[in-house]
């Protein structure tokens, strides 16, 4: 019953309004969802994160070993803000300073990386694989850069869901060939949510951040990361007789990073958002020299991607190398 005459309750819209809040929050989390993307994501995250830490291998006694430029004591500080901090804080690697001990562990891990890129175990060496990349970065913060930082966001959410349940030696050896074997999955769906926000988190505050910078406002900030000879790898200079052209792209990237958390949700939106993502990541990996960032990032921005199309496409491609086609 109304309060007052012709008016209706505001009690049972109200309520109406917080179980349709709630039942989209349930169904946002926790719908099952095809694993598919999240093992794609498995084999080609876990290909760069054992590329990443095949490269220490080169220069592994010089970063790691006892005579590191970075000392233990100044991980320590950085990881926790002060020099007592527990050991645990940097990771297992400052157990292993004598050079054999170091190169045992080493191609440990290595092992274990490479096994988990492949999916074999997987739910254990997940869980491995997230300790591992956490512990080369917290020994040595000093070489932080972005592409660690998303190797260990996608090491931490693929342990949480069945990253191994498709296109991995798991899938074969439980007889599902490999590849189509995967069952819709709720835990998939929350590590392909956390990806997704983390993405969304990412992309924000990278806007953000630039637009407290004039160079972002005036049109000019592509120019100069062009023109930078540190990360140069293709010259751009050329660009400096289209000015024009500097400027559109240069807000076109703001407006597309601010707008990613917003636009990158609508079905019809999406594609547009994702595809943009494509020429923004290739050129940072192909004008700027960092191939690993760009192509990692997007490596996370195909948390987005149906798991219908990861299927068709994977189906198709092992159906022409087999000779058999997969109906779709």
């Amino acid at each position: 019953m109304s309060g007052v005459r012709g008016q209706p309750a505001s009690g049972p819209v109200v309520a109406a309004w917080i179980r349709e809040g709630w039942q989209g929050w349930d169904r946002f989390w926790f719908t099952p969802t095809d694993p598919a993307t999240l093992c794609m994501i498995r084999v080609l995250g876990g290909s760069m994160i054992l590329y990443t830490h095949l490269v220490w291998t080169l220069v592994l006694t010089d970063f790691f070993g006892a005579n590191s430029p970075i000392s233990l004591e100044y991980a320590r500080q950085f990881q926790r803000g002060f020099a007592d901090a527990p050991s645990f804080a940097i990771g297992y690697l400052h157990w292993f300073q004598q050079p054999m001990l170091l190169w045992i562990v080493h191609l440990a891990a290595l092992v274990v990386l490479f096994l988990f890129t492949i999916g074999l175990w997987t739910r254990v060496t997940s869980i491995l694989t997230f300790l591992i990349v956490v512990s080369y970065v917290h020994r040595v913060p000093g070489a932080l850069f972005g592409l660690d930082q998303i190797n260990v966001m996608l090491s931490l959410y693929l342990m949480v869901g069945p990253c191994g349940a498709m296109y991995s030696v798991d899938a074969w050896r439980r007889g599902g060939g490999g590849g189509t074997s995967g069952q819709p999955a709720v835990t998939a769906t929350i590590a392909i949510r956390l990806i997704q926000l983390h993405m969304c988190i990412i992309y924000f505050f990278a806007g953000i951040g630039k637009l407290q910078g004039d160079f972002w406002w005036d049109g000019t900030a592509l120019w100069y990361a062009l023109a930078n000879y540190e990360y140069q790898s293709w010259d751009m200079t050329w660009t400096a007789h289209t000015p024009w052209l500097i400027d559109l792209l240069t807000h076109i990237t703001i407006a597309w990073e601010i707008s990613y958390p917003a636009l990158v949700w609508p079905r019809w939106t999406r594609p547009v958002v994702v595809a943009l993502s494509v020429p923004l990541h290739l050129g940072i990996a192909l004008c700027m020299g960092m191939i690993t960032f760009g192509l990692i990032m997007l490596v996370g921005n195909m948390a987005f991607i149906s798991p219908r199309l990861i299927r068709n496409c994977v189906d198709g491609t092992v159906g022409r190398w087999t000779g058999q086609v997969t109906p779709i």
